[in-house]
């Protein structure tokens, strides 16, 4: 018997309901606009401090270049046809600028067009290198090329003809006496890549080891999935170190190798290198294979073993997790060839005990590498870095996530019998309170050393957080009295951030100056002149969006029902008066930030006078369609003493927006009825959590979000228990567990390929399943060869499109109920 044909209302209901694919849509023009507004160069300070570069930046790139072939192996990515990591966007152009005249000063002999990747000046200033990615080379394919300016005739040329190899970092550092450079050469023997087939040899298998104990493995993604990926990830991370002069000729460092980093020590006669070694491992990403790590001599010889570090799938539970063994191997940078790394004593395990309570113990060896590592310091928690200034000064910091505690040392190491002198202590989360960062700057070599004043003094840049917002300030520190002397601070009504200190008494700064109307522009401050006399302005970057120069911008407090006081950036349309006009539809966008006292919770975040910046990526592109915009709520989560900030985490997610909805109604510029709240990744998470237990918003927008966390079960964000531990809080923060209760519109959009750890495509899919088929309002965009972060034009652009579309629908037309 023949079935009959559906009618045709019906047939349209259904095809309504299937997955379609859509070619890529614009948004209303005044979107547009903001998406292709033209984008400030990027300015990089020489070592002299009198010259700096200006790379152009480009529009956006198209979905075209986004779509390039890309290899994804052992958590990176790689375009293939360059041997080099996957990029989408890059320099345009190149040139020079004068500080002591503000004058441009043109780069000629540039390769056209130009495809700037990554830059570095010589220690001496007389060379500028750099990296171009040729995709024109008709007879030699595709390849990262190594480019040099001469400083003083600014020509460009390029310095060997020999394509680069590398997958991370940029593949070449200058040489300390600026001769030549390490570079990171494709093997000239290296063969075609084996072949990416589809017909397996057989199964891939994996093993555990209960002798491990327990570890974390977190959720990566692009991993190695069998031995044909292995093959061909051992092919293009296979490496030819040479050391190349300034008239191109190469020298051979060694055999090739999977070379995953090589630093020249700053006397210039040694390498420090780690080569990766198999096996590999099919569930974590390179940076946790086996290595060799060697010091080399210039012909590649190795003449030291620092460590052989084996494959390491997982570490222990806890934030405060390290390796065992050698680990953060580095050059002290203001010794010739003087070796420093850190060994945990408890294993790495931070619910061991502490031994003799020292957590890490910081080594130090010199050259030839003989005599026994002498001992650095004994820290009480996990080492983070040195900034190194002369032998009897260094800073050497150590840091304890789990309770917030940042300490910084004097360390004399030329003398490690001198006993360490604490300089701070502060919790990393009150901003209030934090001295800022040690000013540092190039050297002889170019590597970074401490800006020391003739009373052992140093400078400090700090963002001067308050309640009043933030201030960036410079100050100079005695160590010697440990007073203070504040040598300069932004003030109303701009927002002024020092980029750099031009001069060693620190009276002379490069600095980035902006205001609600005016985009940042580089400024020379000099502090030893009169007030109205002390900036001179480097740059004229014109508002890139004139037509939302007005955008009315305020920051504004409140406070959470349990008192907890809140922060939020109010952004309103031009010309917009409420008692006038009346409340807006308005679009919240926020991230939640978890935090160990209320207090640190409470700190104001931001700056009324920094300038009123209408990006494509935020929320405030949609003050050209009329919404109100209420950016970076607060959205505290406090977890005091020993709790747990998730124990409470929806409790005080819930308390958090309401505080919001509840004071943006009050002011009069927002109602109940109208108004949406989105977010990015984490933010995304929240969005469906708000969406799943209150109705305080008509729409949720979330893209590139997790909804379920039994998918990441060895901890997300600042969670560090597994699910096994904290199976309660797991479900119960999970919004796809309460997909069923989400009664209002969600969009939710994600690129298909998201290398971020934690937000996996199949969260949002598996999400929109959920609300659809539970007969809920919901969408998903899925975009085409897009990751954590959208990069092509065109998905921008749909982005702007759908988002629109779903605030149009639901949330500006709503009708009051």
């Amino acid at each position: 018997m023949r079935k009959r044909l559906p009618s045709v209302p019906l047939a349209l209901s259904l095809l309504a309901a299937v997955p379609v694919h859509a070619q890529y849509q614009l948004p209303p023009a005044p979107l547009q606009a903001i998406v292709d507004a033209p984008r400030a160069p990027g300015l990089s300070l020489s070592p002299r401090r009198d010259l700096a570069t200006m790379v152009a930046t480009p529009a956006l790139p198209s979905i075209v270049e986004v779509a390039q072939p890309e290899l994804k192996l052992a958590g990176l990515r790689i375009n293939p046809r360059t041997y080099s990591p996957s990029r989408f966007s890059f320099g345009t152009d190149l040139t020079l600028l004068d500080i002591a005249t503000q004058q441009p000063l043109a780069i000629k002999g540039l390769p056209k067009p130009l495809r700037l990747a990554d830059m570095a000046w010589s220690p001496d200033q007389r060379h500028l290198a750099f990296t171009h990615v040729n995709l024109a080379d008709k007879g030699n394919g595709a390849q990262v090329e190594l480019w040099v300016v001469d400083i003083a005739t600014r020509v460009a040329r390029r310095l060997t003809a020999q394509p680069m190899s590398y997958v991370n970092g940029s593949g070449f550092s200058w040489l300390p006496d600026a001769s030549g450079l390490l570079v990171q050469l494709k093997p000239a023997r290296l063969g075609k890549a084996p072949p990416l087939t589809s017909v397996p040899s057989g199964p891939s298998t994996q093993d555990s080891d209960p002798a491990g104990g327990a570890r974390q493995l977190r959720t990566y993604p692009d991993l190695l999935k069998n031995e044909t990926d292995s093959r061909v990830f051992e092919h293009y991370a296979t490496v030819q170190l040479a050391l190349i002069d300034l008239a191109g000729k190469t020298r051979l460092v060694g055999a090739p190798d999977l070379f995953i980093g090589a630093r020249l020590a700053p006397g210039g006669k040694f390498i420090l290198t780690q080569a990766l070694q198999r096996p590999f491992s099919y569930i974590v990403p390179a940076s946790a294979f086996a290595r060799r790590v060697d010091v080399r001599d210039l012909t590649g010889k190795p003449v030291h073993l620092v460590a052989e570090r084996p494959l390491e799938e997982g570490l222990p539970p806890g934030n405060d997790a390290v390796s065992a063994g050698v680990r953060d191997v580095s050059w002290r940078v203001d010794a010739p060839a003087t070796l420093v790394w850190a060994e945990a004593q408890d294993g790495g395990d931070p619910a061991k005990p502490a031994v003799a309570d020292v957590r890490d113990i910081v080594y130090a060896q010199a050259a030839p590498f003989t005599a026994a590592p002498v001992v650095l310091a004994k820290l009480a928690s996990r080492y983070s870095g040195v900034q190194w200034g002369r032998g009897d000064l260094a800073l050497l910091n150590e840091a304890w996530y789990k309770t917030r505690a940042v300490k910084t040392w004097r360390i004399a190491p030329d003398q490690p019998g001198v006993a360490p002198q604490q300089v701070f202590a502060y919790s990393a989360e009150d901003r209030y309170n934090n001295p800022g960062q040690p000013v540092t700057q190039p050297d002889a070599a170019g590597l970074p050393r401490l800006l020391i004043g003739a009373d052992t003094s140093i400078l400090l840049d700090g963002a001067g957080a308050s309640s009043e917002g933030d201030r960036p300030f410079i100050d100079r520190l005695d160590l010697a009295t440990m007073k203070k002397v504040r040598l300069f601070q932004s003030a109303p009504p701009y927002y002024e951030n020092p980029m750099a200190v031009l001069s060693a008494d620190g009276k002379r700064l490069l600095t980035t100056r902006e205001s609600p109307t005016e985009r940042p522009n580089y400024f020379i401050r000099d502090l030893g002149k009169s007030a109205d006399a002390q900036l001179t302005a480097l740059t004229s970057f014109p508002h890139p969006t004139p037509q939302l120069k007005d955008v009315q911008k305020e920051q504004i407090r409140y406070k959470r029902a349990d008192g907890v006081d809140l922060t939020a950036t109010l952004m309103l349309p031009p010309n917009y008066e409420p008692k006038r006009d009346g409340p807006l539809p308005l679009l919240m966008w926020a991230y939640p930030q978890e935090f160990k006292s209320a207090s640190a919770a409470s700190q104001t975040t931001g700056s009324p006078y920094r300038f009123n910046a209408v990006s494509y990526w935020g929320p405030a592109a949609f003050l050209a369609m009329g919404y109100a915009v209420l950016d970076n709520p607060s959205m505290p989560i406090v977890g005091a003493g020993d709790a747990e900030p998730n124990d409470t985490y929806l409790p005080q997610l819930i308390a958090n927006a309401e505080a919001a909805v509840d004071e943006v109604v009050r002011r009069g510029v927002a109602e109940r009825h109208r108004i949406a709240v989105g977010g990015h990744s984490y933010g995304a998470f929240m969005t469906g959590n708000l969406l799943a237990h209150t109705r305080l918003f008509k729409a949720g927008i979330a893209r590139s979000g997790a909804y379920n966390r039994t998918l990441t079960p060895f901890g997300f964000q600042s969670e560090e228990r597994p699910f096994w531990k904290a199976q309660a809080v797991y479900q119960a923060m999970s919004p796809f567990n309460n997909a069923d209760k989400i009664k209002d519109a969600l969009l939710m959009i994600h690129g298909e390929q998201d290398n971020n750890s934690g937000t996996f495509p199949i969260q949002s899919e598996r999400m929109f399943q959920a609300v659809k088929g539970l007969g809920g309002t919901a969408r998903l965009v899925m975009l085409p060869n897009e990751s954590h972060a959208y990069r092509a034009r065109e998905s921008i652009m749909h982005m702007l499109y759908e988002t629109n579309n779903w605030l149009e629908k639901y949330v500006k037309n709503a009708k009051a109920p």
